[in-house]
């Protein structure tokens, strides 16, 4: 009897040392998950997601805006089996037959703790790599694992495997800021996750690990990320993923990597797209909410462009012309094509000697100098026949070029001269401005446009910077504009009198492919077809202008017609050319940031190579060369003479 009643003693005691362990534990498990985000968070948050800049056809990614985090969220069908096995051999193998937790690996870690005498705390499931990088901090205590766990088992409870494998590999880091597999795969290989190869994948599951000490930029630990990759592959045999066959022929596969690009392409371009953006959509939505934008940017006409520009400046210095920017555009439509400054370079460094940004700077990098304002200098002229023409008056109205005085202006007697000195008497219209007279295109102004009329045509066309008040060497340039303003103002003469307005973004889509913003055709008729097509007739017409120009001057191009104006202020610290046809509108300025004067050379001098040649391999490209006129008689006898002579 007392054997029965000390064991029930025992018993009693265990059991109530066993009630006490179990509330102990319990109130542990509520006091962890206190404060815990619930598993449905995963179903409720948004995934922070870069914005995204392309070019015109979506394929070449021109900048990201991101927070610290580059990442693009792809579902599990776009993912590549051969990825997903990939990263389940790297990183756990038996994903699929857990709860969450895998008490082997947990004592393993112990172990490995006990034996370093520090809580490192390996052995992680996937569940718990992804609940540690969504919910906890990387400290290693035991309170942060205990939690870890709990919430680790919770989430296995809500959600499938496949879902959790889902957002784990668009959450999990992999380096270069880039976050998911898909911004991993653009980084390191230049394409979509979906497109990748085997060797490829295992390179993806590789970084995990190490995500910078694995680095293919680095030859050091780009050794040891082929040789993780490898033992990667070898666990994907064998766990019976893959073959032996594949797993060998993977190994030998050569790792394209994409060279580290840039910070971002068109940077001049790209920054103002980002400022539109900005003002629409506020700086930390575009860093967080996953945008896709479409530019109107054609990649090819801008590497063109930045090849001129950066010849032309380096031409240029022995000029003392330091800058220049060139900017084209689509005239029927409003798309930027290209834009570029100086070098191209953003980052251009080392700055001339003697530089302060942004003030006396001859060259400035971070200024793009296609929105400076700059005095325009006879590219101003065109607006003032257009309103003479619009009055009825014609290209072969006469005035007199000869010695004249407007008046007191500015407190002294304006008495223009001509850029050469000379005076030639009677002369056209179409012989004034082609040949860009100032006295005769002063007084068209004065005497024919009209003074207020004319800057009001400057207006119309779309010029928005001239102030007032106004006077007689507005015509001449003397009043500040800016390129892209000059060139949207020209293309109302190249698509026969339309004001478009320019515009470089495409469209926009939304983190889930909806579009929120698609370009509509703005094209507001403001000027007459008849005065349009006379003002490009003149600016063509190579005839007219070879007087003061020359007969192959950069303004001419033998097989194509091609209107033209080029633009020099009076003191030299500006140099213009801005032609078209009725596909590309291209604007030139050269000179130097601080408004320094150049040596004493024209727009023709300075700009005008730079226009020709990028117009010269971009005319090819969008329009059909001139056939020369063949004389009627010369025609038969071609058609009748099929024999060699």
């Amino acid at each position: 009897m007392k054997v029965l009643k000390k064991l029930f003693s025992i018993l009693k005691f265990f059991f109530f040392v066993g009630i006490a362990f179990f509330c102990m534990c319990l109130f542990l498990v509520f006091y962890f998950l206190k404060d815990l985000p619930r598993p449905e968070f995963f179903t409720e948050r948004e995934f922070p997601q870069s914005t995204k800049i392309f070019d015109r056809t979506g394929k070449v990614l021109l900048y990201e805006i991101f927070e610290e985090e580059k990442r693009s969220y792809v579902t599990l069908d776009k993912i590549p089996d051969f990825l997903k096995k990939a990263v389940i051999a790297a990183e756990d193998a038996n994903f699929y037959k857990h709860y969450g937790v895998e008490p082997k690996g947990i004592l393993r870690a112990i172990l490995e703790d006990l034996k370093w005498k520090k809580p490192l705390f390996g052995g992680s499931t996937i569940t718990q790599q992804l609940v540690r990088s969504s919910f906890l901090s990387n400290e290693k205590t035991f309170a942060r694992k205990t939690r870890e766990i709990i919430l680790t088992l919770g989430l296995e409870r809500k959600y499938s495997k496949d879902q959790i494998l889902e957002w784990y590999l668009n959450q999990v880091p992999f380096g270069e800021n880039a976050y998911g597999v898909e911004a991993a795969s653009q980084t390191y290989f230049g394409k979509s996750v979906s497109e990748i190869n085997l060797a490829e994948a295992a390179i993806l599951a590789s970084l995990i690990k190490a995500p910078y000490g694995l680095s293919p930029y680095n030859e050091e630990t780009k050794k040891r990320l082929l040789e993780r990759k490898n033992y990667v592959l070898d666990r994907m045999v064998e766990l019976g993923f893959i073959s032996k066959e594949e797993g060998e022929k993977a190994k030998k596969e050569e790792i394209k990597f994409v060279e580290k690009r840039k910070e971002f392409f068109a940077p001049y371009f790209v920054l103002w797209v980002k400022e539109i953006l900005e003002k629409n959509f506020g700086e930390n939505y575009l860093k967080l909410g996953g945008l896709k934008v479409y530019t109107t940017l054609d990649v090819n006409f801008q590497k063109i462009a930045e090849k001129v520009v950066k010849e032309g400046v380096e031409r240029n210095r022995k000029l003392e012309a330091f800058n220049s920017c060139l900017v084209a555009v689509n005239p029927q439509n409003g798309d930027v094509l290209a834009m570029t400054v100086g070098t191209g370079n953003y980052e251009d460094k080392p700055l001339p000697e003697g530089c302060t940004p942004g003030k006396d700077c001859k060259f400035d990098p971070k200024v793009n100098v296609c929105f400076s304002l700059r005095q325009p200098g006879s590219a101003f002229k065109p607006f003032v026949y257009a309103k003479a023409f619009e009055k009825g008056y014609s290209d072969m109205t006469t005035v007199l070029d000869a010695p004249t005085c407007f008046g007191v202006w500015g407190g002294k007697q304006y008495c223009p001269k001509n850029y050469d000195g000379k005076f030639r008497g009677e002369v056209t219209l179409r012989e004034a401005l082609a040949q860009s007279l100032n006295v005769p295109s002063v007084k068209v102004l004065m005497y024919l446009a009209g003074l207020n009329e004319g800057v009001e045509m400057a207006k119309r066309l779309g010029i928005t910077t001239l102030k007032e008040p106004f006077g007689p060497s507005i015509v001449l340039g003397g009043w500040e504009v800016n390129l892209v303003e000059m060139v949207q103002a020209y293309s109302v003469f190249a698509n026969g009198g339309y004001k478009i307005k320019v515009d470089p973004i495409l469209k926009i889509e939304d983190s889930k492919g909806r579009i929120i913003y698609e370009k509509k055709e703005m094209k507001v008729k403001v000027l007459d077809k008849r005065v349009a097509d006379l003002i490009s007739d003149i600016l063509s017409d190579n005839e007219a202008r070879a007087p003061v120009f020359g007969w192959n001057s950069p303004l001419y191009f033998e097989n194509y017609k091609v209107s033209a104006k080029t633009g020099t202020t009076q003191d030299f610290r500006d140099g213009w050319t801005i032609g078209y046809t009725s596909n590309i509108v291209v604007g030139v300025w050269a000179g130097n940031n601080d408004n320094s004067p150049i040596k004493k050379e024209p727009g023709i001098k300075v700009a005008g190579p730079i226009w020709h040649n990028f117009l010269a391999e971009i005319l090819p490209k969008i329009e059909k060369p001139i056939l020369p006129e063949i004389p009627p008689e010369k025609e038969i006898q071609t058609q009748t003479s099929t024999q060699p002579q």
